[in-house]
């Protein structure tokens, strides 16, 4: 057994690992909490956001940065196998990761100490409300690009197709498929920050979105 391989597995593991803690709680949040949300008393909200959402949330943050960190390294390990399907799922992926430590977390601890304040007998803070539609957008976003994310992560190994080849700018025909697919990965990360949750309201919603991105994505990387 090679040490390089022995690391280079190690770091696969781990990258797994946290990846399933990170996106088993984006999906708790998304399918389960939020949706409970919906339908509970309001003393039971501020329960569940006091004591249960901060512990949620450490593993939450925690798992998207060992999962990143362990994915930058990998990729160093594997650079030569880098490919189409591979760079867009690690540019998700990397969004993902900062709208987590940028967006969601902070967005968070306002929404949090503004419901300790409350069941203290204090006042919510005003800027909770927005906090919040900020946090849900975001995490809403995170959904959206952790479908197609995992498809192309998985397709970087397994799925034919022009997405196996190698990253060439040089290549007319494969740059103008590249620009294409980040423009669309940013224009919807640029939507996370300052626009709508729009269809993405929903747990249906959110999912077909989900799907539709991996599917045009697919599309333009193949024809183009």
């Amino acid at each position: 057994m090679e040490l390089e391989n022995l690391l280079s597995y190690l770091f696969r593991w781990i990258h797994i690992f946290a990846g399933v803690i990170w996106i088993g709680i984006l999906y708790y949040f998304n399918f389960v909490q939020t949706e409970f949300f919906k339908v509970t008393d309001a003393a039971t909200k501020s329960a569940v956001i006091s004591k249960l959402v901060p512990r949620a949330l450490w593993w939450f943050r925690y798992g998207a940065l060992l999962t990143f960190i362990s994915g930058l390294a990998l990729a160093g390990y594997l650079a030569s196998a880098v490919n189409f399907y591979i760079m867009i799922g690690m540019l998700m992926g990397t969004l993902m990761f900062l709208n987590v430590w940028l967006i969601i977390w902070p967005a968070q601890k306002i929404v949090i100490a503004s419901t300790d304040a409350v069941i203290g007998g204090g006042e919510a803070d005003p800027a909770a409300a927005g906090a919040l539609a900020r946090a849900g957008l975001a995490s809403r976003t995170n959904t959206l690009f952790s479908i197609p994310m995992l498809f192309f992560m998985g397709a970087s190994a397994h799925l034919g197709g022009a997405g196996r080849l190698p990253i060439s700018m040089e290549d007319g025909v494969g740059s103008l498929a590249q620009i294409i697919c980040i423009a669309i990965i940013l224009g919807l990360q640029f939507n996370a920050m300052k626009g709508k949750q729009g269809p993405m309201t929903s747990v249906v919603g959110v999912i077909h979105c989900g799907i539709a991105l991996g599917a045009v994505l697919l599309v333009v990387m193949q024809l183009l």
